[in-house]
């Protein structure tokens, strides 16, 4: 299993030109919903990376200089980062008390969360890109994950699980891509954003596929 690596709500702007917005969210993820961020390796304008591999299949959206561990939720750090790196996008270290996420290719994700729509069931922000969408879920475990897609007939390849030791780049940053996005964005508050459980995230998002007759290609 890899470790990455509708309807819109407006919570924090969704694009970025960097300075005053990047850290003013920045700021609201750290302090506000105590989750811990860190700035990312920003891309230049023909989308290349600025971290030292030529092939990065990640650019602009994850962590290099400092490293994943170094993520924060002091507001002192924070602020000193994006003052010295303001176009930075901003990265989520994923997991321990901070939400976790389950992404897909974005035209599965669609159809997807269309149909979990309909069944009524609830979702809290989803992270969107050109390629792909994440769903953001409570904290999981390895050894959780690992039964729960034990026990599935079948599950997607193109599910990527962004866990304990794990990333996720927030918006309103830039990748090499482009914009990152709300799908779902957050309700304004002060509170962490509620998120729904891994189990259900994943077992809506193989059911919904299933029936909905879309094959989320191997990306």
């Amino acid at each position: 299993m890899r470790e990455i690596l509708g309807k819109r709500r407006r919570l924090l702007s969704q694009r970025s030109d960097g300075g005053p917005e990047l850290i003013s969210a920045a700021l609201t993820f750290a302090t506000q919903w105590q989750w811990p961020v860190l700035p990312g390796v920003a891309a230049d304008q023909q989308g290349r990376c600025g971290c030292p591999d030529p092939e990065c299949t990640v650019p602009g959206a994850h962590p290099f200089d400092p490293g994943l561990l170094a993520g924060t939720t002091d507001a002192r750090m924070v602020r000193w980062w994006w003052t010295n790196r303001p176009t930075a996008p901003i990265i989520l270290a994923t997991g321990g008390k901070a939400p976790c996420a389950v992404s897909l290719p974005a035209l599965a994700a669609s159809h997807a969360l269309a149909a979990l729509d309909l069944r009524g069931m609830r979702l809290g922000p989803v992270v969107a890109t050109a390629s792909r969408w994440a769903i953001l879920v409570k904290p999981y475990s390895m050894e959780q994950l690992g039964e729960l897609l034990y026990a599935k007939d079948f599950v997607p390849g193109s599910l990527r699980f962004h866990g304990e030791g794990g990333y996720l780049a927030l918006p309103p940053s830039e990748s090499g891509e482009g914009e990152i996005r709300w799908e779902r964005a957050p309700l304004p508050g002060t509170a962490s954003p509620w998120v729904p459980d891994v189990e259900a995230v994943v077992d809506a998002v193989v059911e919904a596929l299933t029936r909905t007759g879309v094959s989320a290609p191997e990306l």
